[in-house]
């Protein structure tokens, strides 16, 4: 075997494997879809101090118990939750159920500006300074969004931005089979 040929079997069969890693990545069927462990299992505990009043705390298993919700994980810092921003106040009027937003890792005093400048699409706010609620339902980064049913189990998490058309595809059609 030539020298150069001792090289090239193997150049070619990384080159195989690269093509098929690719080829692979391409077409799978859930290629950008996260799923969470939690879905299909009872919602953590969160119960925080509202961004409003934080003397305020708020239990949300309490608060929102036997309906729909939302919860949206966002933060000021975070450059897509202003980009999905707009989707969220159009939720607001168009989803019809509440809209719990977790204001996550953040100086509360830029997150209620940040509300009173772009609008507050959410029903409540908590404020998970510290992140610890956050961790406990698994998030790594905003944003993200729950939806929880109304016996408190997840049935859905969006790791991304949340669109009118992921709206109406992946969570709209969960709140129709059990309704």
């Amino acid at each position: 075997m030539s020298r150069a040929n001792r090289f090239l079997l193997p150049l070619g069969g990384f080159a195989l494997l690269v093509l098929l890693l690719v080829v692979g990545l391409k077409q799978a069927p859930d290629k950008g879809i996260i799923v969470s462990p939690l879905v299909g299992k009872p919602a953590p505990a969160l119960v925080l101090p509202t961004l409003m009043d934080p003397a305020v705390t708020l239990d949300a298993a309490q608060l929102y118990k036997g309906q729909w919700y939302l919860l949206n994980v966002w933060g000021t810092w975070c450059v897509e939750c202003r980009y999905e921003h707009p989707a969220l106040l159009e939720l607001q009027k168009t989803a019809g159920i509440p809209i719990l937003g977790m204001d996550w890792r953040d100086d509360e005093a830029t997150a209620q500006q940040w509300l009173k400048e772009l609008g507050n699409p959410y029903d409540q706010v908590v404020s998970d300074k510290e992140g610890r609620v956050a961790l406990a339902w698994g998030v790594y980064g905003a944003p993200e969004t729950y939806l929880i049913n109304p016996e408190g189990i997840i049935a859905t998490k969006r790791v991304g931005s949340m669109t009118p058309a992921i709206w109406e595809k992946q969570f709209l059609p969960l709140m129709a089979q059990r309704k």
